[in-house]
């Protein structure tokens, strides 16, 4: 496992910090109730997260059942379309359930096993979390309930469909936006109830400390292969790493191992949605302000009365009104660039990945490869461009679908809808 005490800031400082902050953000911010069943949870890491028999399993895992390494794959064909730097797309969706995700639920998976809980809980946006946590839970064989916002459920329907399948019980959450935001409050309600016997399998690189830690962590198996692969491939290190950015886990994944490699230009892509108004979007760093929300302390979108605005994203897991602490702290230091793409630039992405390479990525990953088709063209022929392409696009295709205004495939869809399923 990777150390938080080797990641610095440039002043010496181990992050996060023993209070869990990364700079002035993360740390917890819980009722009491919650205060022991978080210091259990970073007892049991730290105890584990080195010893040998639990490296082994995670490391069994990631190999035999999820399938790492996956591939780092030159895009030749979109390199030379854009007629600049050479683009390598990291494929976590040829791992198993098709996204990044499953790094995390396997690392927290086993430490809820060694953590002697019972039942497993989670949050999902844009539903890989809740694919990858009910597979793990499944292959661990304890129950698990999956919150997940009732618009996101409407969206991702074949998510869903897979996760009841698993044997996970799907609750759609009414409340507020009925989108991630208030899946995590469902959630973290469960929890604080459920304290003794249940495991809160949290889905990104946010939330009161040590979740930011601990997902980061088990997610940086990406940077880590992407620096070995790369170097077999090109000699060197790449000039640029880029990924999507909505809690942070697979950007943290990808950026973790680089980040003293302060040549490395490192960046986030937000979501543009339909424009740059408010409610139009999910860019914390476009509007976005310093709160204390859902137990940490980070940029969040919010309106005067410090309540949080509705969002929007083509994509369900981008549309988080939040970001995770690492992450505004890199982006106050400087260390990370954000940058938005628009709801368009993302399905003219998707669309040109797909047909240039066969490639069909997650409309999350699609924001990321928007970035670069907007600059690879302008960056230098000899500069290496890393892309985390963080999922795969199967779950999105009633949203392609329709983006794109392919109506004999709505049809089909309204027709089997009601003529086959009762």
């Amino acid at each position: 496992m990777v150390d938080e005490n080797q990641e610095q800031d440039g002043g010496g400082v181990p992050l996060p910090d023993e209070q869990g902050f990364y700079g002035q953000y993360g740390g917890r911010y819980v009722p009491e109730m919650l205060v022991p069943a978080l210091d259990e949870l970073e007892a049991a890491y730290q105890h584990w997260k080195d010893e040998e028999s639990f490296v082994s399993e995670v490391d069994d895992l990631l190999k035999n059942y999820s399938g790492r390494p996956t591939p780092l794959y030159f895009a030749r064909n979109l390199s030379e379309h854009l007629a600049g730097a050479k683009i390598y797309l990291k494929q976590e969706g040829l791992g198993a359930t098709g996204a990044h995700k499953i790094n995390h639920c396997i690392g927290q998976a086993v430490l809820a096993s060694r953590m002697k809980k019972k039942r497993i809980i989670c949050e999902t946006g844009a539903g890989q979390h809740g694919l990858a946590t009910a597979t793990v839970a499944a292959r661990f064989g304890l129950p698990c309930t999956v919150y997940m916002g009732a618009e996101d459920v409407r969206r991702q329907a074949t998510n869903v469909f897979w996760m009841r399948q698993l044997g996970a019980t799907v609750e759609a959450v009414e409340d507020g936006t009925r989108t991630l935001k208030d899946a995590v409050n469902a959630a973290l309600k469960d929890w604080t109830w459920n304290v003794g016997d249940t495991y809160y399998l949290l889905g990104s690189a946010l939330g009161p400390h040590p979740y930011p830690m601990i997902v980061r962590d088990f997610q940086s198996v990406i940077g880590r292969e992407v620096r070995a692969q790369i170097m077999e491939a090109e000699g060197r290190l790449p000039d640029v790493l880029v990924a999507c950015v909505g809690g942070g886990s697979n950007a943290l994944g990808l950026w973790n191992e680089f980040l003293d490699d302060e040549a490395i230009r490192l960046v986030g892509v937000e979501a543009g949605g339909r424009s740059l108004e408010p409610g139009e979007h999910a860019c914390r760093f476009e509007g976005g302000r310093t709160g204390v929300i859902e137990g940490y302390k980070s940029y969040f979108l919010q309106n005067d009365d410090g309540q949080v605005q509705k969002t929007h994203s083509i994509s369900a897991g981008l549309d988080y009104a939040g970001i995770g602490p690492q992450h505004a702290y890199l982006r106050d230091i400087g260390r990370v660039e954000f940058s938005p793409a628009s709801d368009r630039e993302v399905i003219e992405a998707f669309q040109l990945t797909a047909g240039k390479e066969g490639i069909l990525a997650a409309l999350e990953s699609s924001h990321a490869l928007a970035w670069v088709v907007k600059n690879a063209g302008s960056l230098p022929e000899d500069n290496i461009v890393v892309v985390n392409v963080s999922g795969r696009g199967d779950k999105d295709i009633f949203i392609v679908a329709d983006a794109v205004g392919d109506e004999a495939w709505m049809k089909y869809c309204r027709e089997y809808g009601a003529g086959r399923i009762q």
